[in-house]
């Protein structure tokens, strides 16, 4: 008898939570038909698709993770020393298995709910202490982007904190190029000067803000820099170091030689190349500017009890919360990847790390003086672990790299002579002794071990000590560090404890399928600038996800290049502004942004040279009709863009949509739309049939790659074709982009191509009808959720039908005259083993509950629950039963340690306090802190992890 084979929709079936018999109940309850009448009420006729989608049929897990495993296998695995930034790197696997392969961390939220976030909160703040103190600087943030984005940012950051009005930025000749190019784009729209030149004769005048320099160089030379931080100084401008944290374990950090910002990337502390990303850069800078540093900053507070909690500090915590007022729109940080490099250095102690630096070093010295015996001549006077190699004659120089090429090694040609060769930990002797055949040198294995002796002269030496905490020093054995690992992942809530219904954040499933193919070496061992001729496998899940996107939203032309939701905004935003250029058209530079819009909208519209003018929301959350036409009007002759939400932020499809776009398109502007709910959308229509020329896509929400306690993400871009030609470019690759491009927004040509694979996986399982299934069913169980909890919460907006789409707002602002704010309901979810929805955005007092398609109907209903009787614990405060200050949800969330203290004075039981309902009695999940106090947290300011005792007497 033949097998019978799995059906076509298994993946489908695993990924939708709701059964069939569920969602017969479901549609009784919200008084619809059927799913398809309550799509008909919830989705305008006027946009719907004119198509369903053509994608190919779904495979199954297996036949998705065969397939990825023939694309890896495409990818030529070369061993490259190519520098830029980049190295080759080993994962401890103990940190492979328990962090970047583990649920329990990647499928976490922003920490934005400290209390059960203790865990992921207290690796970043490893990471930003092991910042801190490699870079010899005060402050560092919770991890950014990339360390050409970075740059940019550290230049901004510049500009806002020095004195005077200026407008020149230096950047030094041997800074790597992609970090160039991407601080030129970044630089053009804020009316900014790039010169370019040598820092060690560089002259600043009173016009020169800030300067960078590279610490090692592009070319691996390492220079003394104090004089060029005196001459800056002299004049005012600020000193920027692009660096290396492991060079930084034996040269004398960026701080105290003059450098008053530090940027890299983390990637070489246990982060997969993934031919270019995600990656943790970082950024370090002076106590005085802590308030002005972009991106996110964890620091030590107290909770209710007054113990020493954390939390993410200075309250507004991120730039783009400023709006238009915001000098960056950082919103995704890398914090998976942060929390990895924290936990390698944590794995390795100081000692460690020095040990690793010493061998590096070692073997690039023995590696130059076979060269310099073969008649190459080492160009640079003090190296770390790169060379920079001139041969006497050019035809040798291109010899050596054709033979190189022959044994499978990728070198990098510098000038006509030079060879650039960096090496990295997973250099062994075998091929060390590969790299002095190629070089037509003796075997530099074989040579005197003096030839590996690392020093530096003294104003290069590193003297000072680092990573000198406990938890540098703790962890030295598997077990040890297991149990930390372990211990850390227990005071968090991930999708593997609970639903998080996070409006607007789109906390789906993360299948495990989809994950799996992201730690294969055939994705994670390619280096970002290898020959394109290498990475075969990659153009083709590349090419495969643009003409999937393509299909999905309606665009002409998808760049992958944004690796953020934000950086999407801002790419798109730039596409606008490159279009108008070319059209002459300089003075569009007004955009106009919804009330309702993410921080990031108006944030990145700043960033791209844009004056940001507001329109209004109705009384029903709609964008109000009359306002735009009105703000069209008195801004026809310079408007650039509208930037809208589809659906809206206020969770409705609104029904003039098409309206809204052809008054701006009369006027001469464009339309980017937002994609950050494009997960209502897909299957069911498309951006470009409703009239938008661009859109940001976040990958890490509508298609399925993790959160990671708050990133990594992907925000790659659709375009109509009048904005093709505009699409960002690189300049170590040719090729990327269109012929007109805007520039380079990030630090590798694709973004973040080794969590791509997931949303590859994730389409390629689902197909066509699948995805548009799960956008049924996501608007389904959102009107669900806002059905049932109708009675006990308003719900705060609806669609004209009465219905929402894929969120609901609940309104809770009423409950202030009983002293209960929102805040509180947050916190008292927490007790219930809930993360709460997200809290007061777009609405303060409010609550918006995404409950995603991946969500079964025993799970809505376990948190309808718990918000039912939260209301019965409020009503006991309308009521007058108990005062507002000694109510439960006051003193929430309840930790074991209050919960079993000896004494227990309360206006509740211990039961109220910890087991409300039933079902936690048999899985319970205890917040690690009380309440943490913002307020004091903001007032005495630690963000270093050597800084617990102080809180603790504080």
């Amino acid at each position: 008898m033949p097998p019978i084979a799995p059906p076509q929709d298994a993946f489908l079936s695993r990924h939708i939570g709701p059964r069939d018999s569920d969602i017969a109940e479901m549609l009784r309850v919200i008084g619809a038909p059927s799913v398809a009448a309550l799509i008909d009420e919830t989705v305008p006729a006027t946009i719907r698709a004119a198509r369903p989608l053509s994608l190919p049929a779904p495979l199954d897990e297996r036949g998705a993770l065969d397939t990825l495993a023939a694309i890896a296998g495409e990818n030529r695995l070369f061993r490259s020393y190519l520098g830029y930034g980049y190295h080759d790197t080993i994962t401890p696997p103990v940190i492979l298995r328990n962090v970047l392969e583990n649920p329990g961390w990647y499928t976490a939220y922003t920490p934005y709910q400290a209390e059960i976030a203790q865990g992921r909160l207290e690796a970043i703040l490893n990471y930003q202490t092991m910042v801190q103190e490699l870079c010899g600087l005060d402050i560092a943030n919770a991890s950014l982007l990339d360390e050409a984005t970075a740059a940019a940012e550290a230049m901004t950051l510049a500009h806002r904190v020095a004195k005077g009005d200026r407008d020149t930025f230096f950047v030094d000749d041997r800074v790597h190029p992609h970090t160039v190019a991407v601080v030129e784009t970044r630089a053009a729209p804020l009316g900014l000067r790039v010169v370019r030149g040598d820092a060690a004769t560089f002259q600043p005048d009173g016009q020169v803000f800030g300067g960078i320099v590279q610490y090692p160089a592009t070319d691996g030379s390492v220079d003394d820099h104090r004089a060029f931080a005196e001459r800056l100084h002299a004049v005012g401008a600020i000193v920027i170091a692009a660096t290396d944290l492991l060079a930084l374990t034996l040269l004398t950090p960026p701080g105290e030689w003059g450098a008053d910002i530090a940027v890299g990337n983390s990637q070489r502390f246990g982060v997969p190349l993934g031919y270019g990303g995600p990656h943790a850069a970082f950024m370090a800078a002076r106590d005085a500017w802590k308030r002005s540093v972009p991106g996110r900053i964890i620091g030590i507070s107290k909770d209710s009890r007054g113990q020493p909690a954390l939390r993410m500090s200075l309250q507004t915590r991120e730039q783009h919360i400023r709006r238009e007022k915001a000098t960056s729109n950082i919103c995704t940080a890398q914090v998976l990847l942060a929390v990895v490099a924290s936990m390698y250095a944590v794995w390795h102690g100081p000692e460690g790390l020095r040990r690793i630096a010493l061998h590096v070093a070692g073997q690039a010295r023995a590696l130059a003086a076979a060269a310099t015996a073969a008649g190459w001549e080492q160009a640079s006077a003090q190296y770390f672990d790169t060379l920079h190699l001139r041969a006497p004659t050019a035809a040798r120089r291109d010899a050596t790299l054709a033979a190189a090429e022959a044994k499978g090694i990728n070198l990098r040609p510098h000038g006509a002579r030079g060879l650039i060769i960096a090496l990295d930990e997973r250099v062994t002797e075998a091929d060390l002794a590969d790299l002095g055949a190629v070089l037509g040198a003796a075997d530099p294995a074989a040579l005197p071990l003096g030839t590996r002796a690392v020093a530096f002269p003294a104003a290069l030496t590193r003297t000072s000590a680092f990573l000198t905490a406990a938890v540098w020093t703790a962890h030295r054995s598997e077990s040890q560090m297991l149990r930390y690992l372990g211990a850390l992942r227990r005071k968090d809530i991930a999708l593997d404890t609970s639903m998080i219904p996070l409006g607007s954040c789109t906390m789906k499933l993360n299948a495990t399928a989809e994950m799996i193919p992201v730690t294969w070496r055939g994705f994670g061992g390619l280096h970002p600038f290898v020959p394109v001729a290498q990475a075969a496998g990659y153009a083709r899940l590349f090419g495969d996800l643009e003409a999937w996107l393509r299909e999905i939203t309606g665009f002409a032309a998808v760049s992958l290049q944004p690796n953020a939701g934000s950086q999407g905004e801002y790419t798109g935003l730039l596409c606008i502004r490159a279009y108008h250029l070319s059209r002459g058209d300089a003075h569009r530079t007004t955009c106009l942004i919804p009330t309702s819009a993410h921080g990031t909208n108006p944030a990145s519209a700043v960033m791209a040279g844009m004056t940001v003018v507001a329109v209004a929301c109705d009384d029903d959350g709609n964008v109000d009709v009359a306002d735009l036409r009105a703000k069209v009007a008195a801004h026809a002759d310079t408007l650039a863009a509208l930037m809208v939400t589809y659906p809206s932020t206020h969770g409705v499809f609104e029904t003039a949509i098409r309206d809204i776009i052809a008054a701006v398109h009369d006027a001469g502007g464009l339309v980017y739309m937002d994609g950050a709910n494009m997960n209502a959308l897909v299957g069911l229509a498309r951006p470009a049939e409703i009239g938008a020329d661009v859109l940001h896509l976040n990958l890490h929400k509508t298609f399925c790659i993790p959160h990671g306690g708050g990133g990594p993400g992907m925000g790659p871009i659709g375009v109509a074709a009048r904005l093709a030609p505009f699409l960002p470019g690189h300049p170590l690759v040719p090729g990327v982009g269109g012929p007109q491009s805007l520039g380079t927004v990030s630090a590798a040509p694709w973004g973040s191509p080794s969590i791509l694979p997931i949303s590859w996986a994730y389409i390629a399982m689902m197909g066509g009808e699948g995805l548009t299934e799960a956008t049924r069913i996501a608007i389904l169980n959102a009107n669900y959720v806002a059905t049932r909890l109708a009675g006990h919460y308003p719900v705060l907006y609806r669609g004209q039908t009465g219905r929402v789409a894929h969120e609901c707002i609940l309104d809770l602002r009423h409950f202030k005259k009983a002293g209960i704010e929102a805040e509180d309901v947050a916190k008292r979810l927490m007790d219930y083993g809930f993360h709460a929805p997200t809290m007061s955005f777009p609405v303060a007092g409010t609550l918006m509950v995404e409950p995603t398609e991946s969500e079964d109907k025993s799970e809505l209903d376990r948190f309808i629950d718990a918000m039912i009787q939260i209301r019965a614990e409020i009503a006991q405060v309308e009521s007058g039963a108990v005062r507002a200050e000694d109510c439960v949800l006051k003193h929430a969330p309840h930790p074991a340690s209050v919960v079993v203290a000896g004494a227990w004075s309360r206006a509740y039981s211990r039961e109220e306090a910890a087991f409300p309902l039933p079902y936690l009695r048999d899985n319970k999940v205890w917040p690690a802190v009380g309440r943490v106090d913002n307020v004091w947290g903001d007032r005495n300011l630690f963000c270093s992890c050597n800084a617990w005792e102080q809180v603790g007497k504080a």
